[in-house]
């Protein structure tokens, strides 16, 4: 049995939590748990967002599933996601849209996975106020970053059968920086003569990916265009509430739903569990739990594809346990 550090976040992220647990038991996936709350209310009992008690527990099993935690605005906190990426060295982030037939949206059969480098780019926050007028960002790529995140790419799409990679980047402009990052993907792609290899600048990607996504197979980027290109093929698939997402480093795995926790409906009982239990799935993977994952998968879709059973943003009327029950019911 392996044992998992679990945060429950804030917002609807305590309620998205238990239910995904829940399903996992009914599953019979061979886990354990160390479920630790974290965010605002914690923060208000003992002035951490994350107790120290909850990092030693990641430490320990290197593997965590980690439910959406708020980043306070405008007091000067850096995003406590980042901070976890940077912290543990989670330096590739694996978002893969894939659509399911059994739900309403304008473009069928999307299938493309994004591969976002996590450790620098702009995301390192390094800002300089030069002077009253002018304040200067630092956009930092490195050899070691930008040759693991693609190698990984390409080792992805080799393990999955995966046809072509795509190099997302703004060399035109940022000849040194995002120019570095697309010369190594070139040399890399010499290695890999079976993987159909191109590139192409950022803005025209989200221009292609909205007139013809289907031409997209696996893509690599750095942190910024990553974020940003993620949340865009999420839209393609129906929104934020049905990816997953994994963030690897040498040592550690952080399995994630990416959206935000959503205040609004906190508390309501009609949150939508899907992407966290997507990206449970994406970690019994790993943890090569591969039958526990494909029946959690099929069930969702089963009930996906009957659509009595939906949350209120899957243009349904039941609440989040009534999802959760009726996914218990289909394992």
């Amino acid at each position: 049995m392996k044992t998992i550090t679990v945060f429950r976040g804030d917002g609807i992220g305590p309620e998205i939590t238990d239910a995904v647990i829940e399903i996992l038991n009914h599953a019979k996936a061979d886990l354990d748990y160390e479920i630790f709350d974290v965010g605002e209310a914690v923060f208000n009992k003992c002035q951490e967002y994350i107790p120290q008690q909850a990092l030693d527990s990641f430490q320990k099993n290197k593997v965590l599933l980690k439910s959406p935690i708020t980043t306070p605005v405008g007091k000067g906190f850096r995003s406590l996601n980042v901070t976890l990426r940077t912290k543990y060295d989670l330096w590739a982030n694996i978002r893969p849209a894939k659509s399911n037939p059994a739900l309403d949206t304008y473009f069928k059969d999307i299938d493309i996975v994004t591969f976002r480098e996590n450790t620098e780019d702009l995301y390192v926050g390094k800002e300089e106020v030069i002077d009253d007028n002018t304040i200067i960002a630092y956009k930092i790529i490195t050899k070691k970053a930008s040759s693991r995140i693609i190698k990984a790419a390409f080792e992805y799409c080799v393990k999955h059968n995966r046809k072509k990679l795509t190099c997302v980047h703004k060399a035109n402009i940022l000849k040194k920086t995002d120019g570095l990052f697309l010369e190594i993907f070139k040399d890399i792609a010499k290695e890999y003569p079976q993987i159909q290899s191109n590139s192409l600048i950022v803005d025209n990607t989200c221009m292609q990916l909205v007139m013809n996504p289907w031409q997209f197979d696996v893509m690599v980027m750095p942190n910024l265009y990553g974020d940003i290109i993620s949340d865009l093929t999420s839209g393609l698939i129906g929104g934020l509430g049905l990816l997953p997402s994994c963030n690897k480093g040498d040592e550690y795995a952080m399995y994630e739903a990416v959206h935000g926790s959503a205040p609004d409906i906190a508390g309501k009982g009609i949150a939508n569990p899907s992407a966290l239990l997507l990206s449970a799935c994406m970690m019994l993977d790993d943890l090569g739990q591969i039958n526990v994952a494909q029946n959690i998968r099929n069930a969702l879709n089963e009930v996906f594809l009957e659509k009595k059973v939906l949350t209120p943003d899957l243009k349904g009327h039941s609440t989040t346990q009534e999802f959760v029950q009726e996914i218990i019911k289909k394992l």
